[in-house]
């Protein structure tokens, strides 16, 4: 018998232990973390944008619905390095356009082939600093100021 109280009196411990770790873990995260996971841009700044991304057989293919001047982007992605797009199209980081047009959405995105999808970076002109989600063949995905949407 008094090994089974012992036995118990050792999981109590260990699982209180537990939760001790795991908040001590939490807590350093969100105190120390260096980057906040939202960037602090106000909604008010931010102007509508609607892009749809769908994987091919022959990379990436992007339709603009609102807020850019392109309709149309498609690329073949050959390596794992991000391509810069804007309100004007594709761009690379250091020739982004100076102009600013008050009718068009002011953003810099960089987007990413992976192994299972895309990996996008919201540079300027969004509320997100990262998206990763899956795209198989076939499959469409559209993204505005503030994220993922339907």
């Amino acid at each position: 018998m008094k090994t089974k109280s012992n036995n118990k009196r050792l999981l109590t411990a260990i699982s209180i232990g537990l939760l001790v770790v795991t908040a001590i873990i939490v807590l350093f995260v969100k105190v120390f973390n260096p980057k906040p996971i939202v960037k602090e841009e106000t909604c008010a700044n931010l102007k509508d944008f609607i892009i749809t991304i769908e994987m091919t057989d022959n990379g990436i293919k992007m339709q603009s619905l609102e807020g850019s001047t392109w309709v149309d982007l498609s690329f073949h992605p050959l390596t794992k390095i991000p391509q810069a797009i804007d309100e004007y199209g594709m761009t690379k980081l250091w020739k982004v356009s100076n102009e600013k047009n008050p009718n068009l959405a002011d953003y810099l995105i960089t987007i990413a082939k992976t192994k299972n999808g895309v990996n996008l970076k919201g540079l300027e002109g969004t509320a997100w600093e990262k998206l990763n989600f899956s795209l198989q063949n076939g499959d469409k995905q559209s993204i505005n100021q503030f994220g993922m949407t339907d």
